[in-house]
């Protein structure tokens, strides 16, 4: 397949210039960690352990498998698969051959594969047999239908053998790569470029349009690079990971950081707060990385002040934006460093606090941009905005993908002509470089002709003692043209009526034409797998013309 990238050889020696592009592939920080330690181990999941010997020795074996079996240079293959070891395998073993990893979050289902597959053009995919009651190998026989280009499927954990539909088991692939060391010598030979794509991964759709972001080995090396300096991690560090390896959270800081540094990594395929603590007594976790939702559900574990959880230095938390209640909450009930940052899948992480910063910063802001990225704050004209003035967020830098799979022309409607790449989000910049984000640009609510400030009544209401979770949507109004609905999740038992709501905000002295003239009770929100609430979805419920509809869409993206 042929890539349409849009990093320029200018750019790319500027970074490299600077020590910003490390030139380096994950192969090679294993191999330094299989010649330093090779018993020691890499990797944990809910199903084993495995050591850096074991690991290379499967991926040597993967990547072989995946050669004989018809996988080239530059093919895609999806990887729809939950926190386990064999991902990591997976990752590897693509690299060593210039192959490109399509990392899918398990929670998405036909209609969306459909599209993603497509734009892949994925020749293999990888999946379990079954998860979490679901059915991943019947579905991928239906999807290959409509996904002319995808030919193999490996399933993992199932009685699946080769046949002439392509299909064979995890094991059975592992088994094809177990050849004589003449191969692998001549697996060396295939040996990729930094500069080359090795991954895919799709944008997490708060807007419900996918976009498949490129990028190589030279742009997440430098976020790592940058992410280790600024939290001075080391091989000694233990790295746990909730948030699925599907999407670039996951995939960059729980496979791919880990191996960076030759560490181990932890990982839970299915979030739950008190196996997170367990598992940070159990491993002596030092760093963790989630969204919100996870730290909030961290803080009400019910064993949190039984565990010794001592060991965890750094709870790095992204993926939306941070309640200043939750974030004070936080750095007064966890011994840990409270880290808040802000990225997206096309750079990575942009803003993250820093271990000197004062608790104010830590607890207001989502950090100060690193150094190998520049931000700006643009107004609707494009004009740059003054310190504190809200508006759009524009970036550049080192850590930015290469473009989308969709093309260049595609990918350049999203960058100024200076070549500034329009992130979507809106927030502040103080003077000193620290940033707070305020929510998606498409999500403003703009009542009567004022934009009303949906970020700061979402954290007002989050202080009223019966509401979990809210989120702000307009919703058309012929009058005003749109007005704000309260989408509240309330605390177990409790409820709140809109005029309970509005006497609230008025004693907070909010002003008036920033209230909500409407609320909906929920018992979930639909989100990425990152965690970001999908309020294009709420915009779509809370457009049902009868009560009777209205609880029928809610309830069909609550089950997905």
């Amino acid at each position: 397949m042929l890539y349409e990238t849009i990093l320029t050889r200018k750019d790319a020696d500027r970074y490299r210039a600077a020590g910003w592009w490390p030139d380096r592939l994950l192969n090679d920080a294993l191999t330094v960690a299989v010649a330093r330690y090779p018993g020691r181990t890499a990797l944990v999941d809910a199903r084993g352990r495995m050591s850096y010997a074991t690991l290379q020795l499967q991926v040597d074996q993967c990547a072989l498998g995946l050669l004989k079996l018809g996988v080239r240079k530059g093919d895609v293959v999806t990887a729809q698969l939950p926190n386990w070891n064999e991902f990591v395998v997976l990752t590897l073993a693509l690299e060593r051959f210039g192959a490109v990893i399509n990392p899918v979050a398990p929670i998405f289902r036909q209609h969306e594969l459909r599209v993603m597959l497509r734009l892949a053009g994925s020749v293999a995919a990888v999946i379990p047999a079954s998860f979490r009651g679901w059915d991943f190998a019947a579905m991928y026989a239906e999807l290959k239908a409509d996904a002319p280009e995808l030919k193999y499927l490996v399933v993992i954990d199932g009685d699946a053998d080769a046949t002439d539909d392509g299909i064979l088991s995890w094991s059975e692939l592992l088994a094809r790569g177990a050849g004589p060391s003449a191969d692998r010598e001549a697996l060396a030979r295939l040996r990729p470029g930094p500069d080359d794509i090795t991954s895919l991964l799709f944008t997490s759709g708060t807007t419900g349009e996918p976009k498949g972001v490129m990028h190589t080995a030279n742009t997440l090396g430098a976020i790592l690079e940058a992410t280790i300096e600024r939290l001075q991690l080391t091989d000694g560090d233990v790295f746990h990971m909730a948030s699925t390896v599907g999407h670039m959270t996951g995939y960059e800081m729980g496979v791919r950081l880990p191996l960076y540094l030759g560490a181990r990594a932890v990982y839970q395929d299915i979030w739950d707060a008190e196996e997170f603590v367990r598992l940070i007594q159990a491993e002596r976790v030092t760093y963790t990385l989630g969204a919100t939702p996870f730290l909030a559900d961290t803080l009400r574990a019910p064993t949190l002040a039984q565990r010794d959880i001592r060991s965890l230095r750094n709870f790095v938390c992204g993926g939306a934006p941070i309640p200043r209640t939750l974030a004070r909450e936080a750095v007064t009930h966890m011994s840990c460093e409270f880290v808040p940052c802000w990225g997206m899948t096309e750079v990575g992480p942009v803003t993250m606090t820093r271990p000197d910063d004062p608790i104010e910063r830590v607890v207001t802001t989502d950090g100060w941009v690193y150094p190998q990225m520049e931000l700006t704050v643009r107004d609707s004209n494009g004009i740059v905005c003054p310190p504190d003035q809200e508006g759009d967020l524009y970036t550049r830098g080192a850590f930015l993908f290469a473009g989308y799979v969709q093309g260049r022309e595609f990918t350049q409607q999203f960058f100024t002509p200076d070549g500034w790449f329009a992130t979507g989000d809106r927030g502040v910049m103080d003077a000193a470089g620290y940033v707070r984000i305020t929510g998606r640009s498409k999500d403003i609510i703009i009542r009567g002709g004022e934009n009303v400030p949906v970020k700061e009544i979402e954290d007002m209401l989050l202080q009223h003692p019966n509401i979990r979770s809210v989120a702000l949507v307009g919703v058309p109004d012929a009058r005003l043209g749109e007005v704000g609905c309260a989408c509240i999740i309330p605390e177990p038992g409790e409820t709140l009526t809109l005029p309970e709501m509005r006497a609230f905000l008025a004693a907070q002295q909010v002003t008036r034409q920033f209230w909500p003239e409407r609320i909906q009770v929920m018992d979930a929100f639909p989100t990425t797998p990152s965690g970001k609430v999908q309020k294009f979805q709420l915009r779509q419920m809370l457009a049902c013309e009868t009560p009777e509809a209205l609880s029928v869409f809610a309830s069909r993206l609550i089950a997905q």
